[in-house]
């Protein structure tokens, strides 16, 4: 364990400055000056009893509700569970106008209309941009003056979510009430609506016998049983069918989609327990560093590959590790056999496989399979060769010297983004990952080799061991952190090295681990060579997902890196928006901008208290940790309607 003096370097951290009299940025009582020290003591007292007098008999109550939340005597519990509860126990029927009915709300609900608001993908204005490339499904974030000042409501009759691994299989049609997508995909067995739920029977349109046996298929072509496999994204994803089977074989996966008329694909997604965000490659890079994900897959996504000169497989190409597996099923693969049922011609399906082949030959891929409804191609270990032979085989230009993990607004480019040298051709480019799980906790290559600036392997494991030690706390302090079943989705708001998801690994929750795109240092491919999920995000926008998204929300710093930047209360209602009722928040920072923070929740109807930091009482950081209260839209008169009918 790390002892408590030490101190790991972290881009956005400000070393804890315990108060002291005897520090050197406060006062010094000089010994020799022997009229000193009793002149500050007449003061003092002086100073008490004038206020006595001002304030009556309750002075000190009041006073004692003022100290500042850096005195342990008076605002920071030892034990916090006996008056801040973890648990989940809302009564369905509960009505927020209800409660504290005649206390004005700085932050009211905001209308029932907005129950699946995502600002940055909202409908209306996305129509503003254009449609070619599908550019207006891109982010487009509201303006701040067009920012909401009020909560989003959860829909009328919200109930806890199903525990993984039940949710993979379950989900409250109250929840996600949208019933479009069991008639669109009735006969592809994606998702079926039973009475006040929905069932998932793991489905999909390429994989008619469920998404199982549609992963044993792939696992006949290549190895996901070694570890060597870990990360994956699916690009359009639909319900996430295909993730939430991969699962259970220790492969994480990132599935996105837009926005788009087939409506909650992504919500669907994350009420079954799956990493998504709402995404879709159009203009801009996806929010991912480069060598990423060990495997990618696109089961009838629909996103033309070939065209545009091939720049969606080329992003592909810069998000896949070396020695990466590309997986394509759907047309135009096996036309020849189901080109009838597509309901489009034969040269038109031959044309759009041979631009796919084309574009995989100019990104230096090779094909290692085709079988049945699956085509498979591996991006090659390092790019020795495609520089040899790229005039003689035509592969595509490199790009010039650029960040290849820069990723936020980025502008997608046809070129191809050059992996790090090496000196043989056996050698893997970036380094060689050790296998699942011994990879997690592994010096990453990008440390070992230096990659990262201000980040040594002695760093990383002494980061390892202090975020070890902060869970640990966590957990005695919110006891229902280490128990399965209360919590499965979890975000990290600023996760450096991704030490919390790292020491939760053994409990049945994934992290979304979050880099925000104002550190100073760039840490998420370390993340993604642990065999961890995330994604960059400013955190003055809102998130590219839907409402009511997390069980649990981790902030280290959060509030320290923006608070210059953005309003805290912006980042506490988006912060509310994506937590869902009974969600619980921990949130870390100094001490005064934590008594703002709860000051604002306090207005938010969230129950909150300030904890002493791990280290004790006189660190300057603290924690605060809170929860959720449980409240939804009220019921729409058409429904209350027929309840005084029934």
């Amino acid at each position: 364990m790390a002892s408590p003096e030490y101190r790991p370097y972290h881009p956005t951290s400000k070393p804890s400055k315990p108060f002291s009299l005897t520090s050197s940025s406060t006062w010094k009582i000089k010994p020799n000056n022997v009229y000193t020290l009793p002149l500050i003591l007449f003061l003092c007292i002086f100073s008490y009893f004038f206020g006595l007098w001002q304030h009556g008999s309750t002075a000190p109550a009041a006073l004692k509700q003022q100290l500042p939340c850096n005195t342990p005597d008076t605002t920071l519990t030892k034990n916090p569970q006996q008056t801040l509860d973890f648990n989940t126990h809302h009564n369905p029927n509960f009505n927020i106008n209800s409660s504290k009915a005649n206390t004005p709300k700085i932050y009211p609900p905001c209308d029932a209309k907005y129950s699946e608001y995502t600002p940055c993908e909202d409908a209306k204005r996305s129509l503003k941009f254009e449609r070619d490339r599908l550019i207006y499904r891109e982010r487009h974030c509201p303006a701040h003056d067009e920012l909401l000042k009020c909560r989003i409501p959860a829909p009328h009759g919200y109930r806890n979510t199903f525990t993984w691994p039940k949710s993979r299989d379950l989900a409250w049609y109250a929840n996600v009430p949208h019933k479009e997508l069991t008639v669109e995909k009735a006969v592809q067995n994606w998702i079926i609506y039973q009475g006040d739920r929905f069932k998932f029977p793991g489905g999909g349109t390429m994989f008619p016998n469920g998404a199982g046996a549609y992963i044993d298929d792939i696992g006949e072509l290549i190895n996901l049983k070694d570890g060597s496999i870990r990360t994956a994204i699916d690009t359009g994803c639909g319900v996430a069918s295909w993730g939430a089977y991969l699962l259970s074989r220790d492969i994480l996966p990132m599935s996105f989609a837009p926005r788009d008329t087939h409506e909650a694909q992504v919500q669907f997604a994350l009420e079954r327990g799956v990493p998504a965000l709402i995404g879709v490659i159009a203009s801009k890079r996806l929010p991912y560093p480069s060598r990423a994900f060990d495997m990618a897959h696109c089961s009838r996504c629909l996103i033309p590959w070939g065209q545009y000169d091939g720049v969606y497989l080329t992003e592909v190409d810069r998000v896949l590790r070396p020695g990466g597996y590309w997986i394509l099923s759907g047309p135009p693969i096996r036309w020849k056999k189901y080109w009838k049922g597509w309901e489009r011609t034969k040269e038109d399906l031959n044309d759009e496989q041979t631009g796919i082949e084309d574009v995989a030959t100019s990104l230096c891929w090779k094909k290692l399979v085709e079988k049945d409804d699956i085509a498979i191609w591996q991006k090659p270990t390092n790019h020795l060769n495609c520089k040899v032979n790229r005039k003689l085989a035509k592969n595509r230009n490199f790009c010039p010297a650029q960040d290849p993990d820069q990723a936020w607004y980025t502008k997608l480019e046809t070129c191809l983004t050059p992996l790090p040298d090496v000196s043989s051709d056996d050698e893997v480019a970036g380094g060689n990952l050790a296998k699942w799980p011994e990879r997690l906790n592994t010096i990453p290559p990008r440390i070992s080799r230096g990659t990262v600036k201000g980040v040594t392997a002695e760093g990383f494991q002494q980061d390892s061991e202090l975020w070890q030690k902060r869970v640990t706390y966590y957990k005695a302090v919110n006891n229902q952190l280490g128990q399965p079943g209360r919590y499965r989705n979890l975000l990290d708001m600023n996760a450096y090295l991704g030490g919390f998801a790292a020491a939760l690994v053994d409990l049945p929750v994934w992290v979304m681990n979050m880099v925000p795109v104002d550190v100073k240092v760039n840490t998420l491919g370390v993340i993604y060579e642990r065999g961890l999920i995330g994604s960059y995000q400013n955190w003055c926008e809102a998130m590219s997902t839907y409402p009511r998204t997390y069980d649990l929300i981790h902030a280290d710093t959060v509030f320290s890196i923006f608070k210059d930047r953005c309003e805290i209360e912006d980042i506490l209602l988006e912060m509310d928006r994506i937590l869902r009722p009974e969600g619980s928040v921990i949130i870390r920072d100094d001490v005064d901008l934590l008594v703002k923070i709860k000051n604002t929740i306090d207005n938010m109807d969230w129950d909150s208290q300030i904890v002493d930091h791990e280290d004790g009482p006189h660190e300057r950081e603290k924690l605060l940790f809170a929860v959720k209260k449980y409240w939804t839209a009220p019921a729409a008169k058409e429904d209350e309607q027929q309840g005084s009918h029934s």
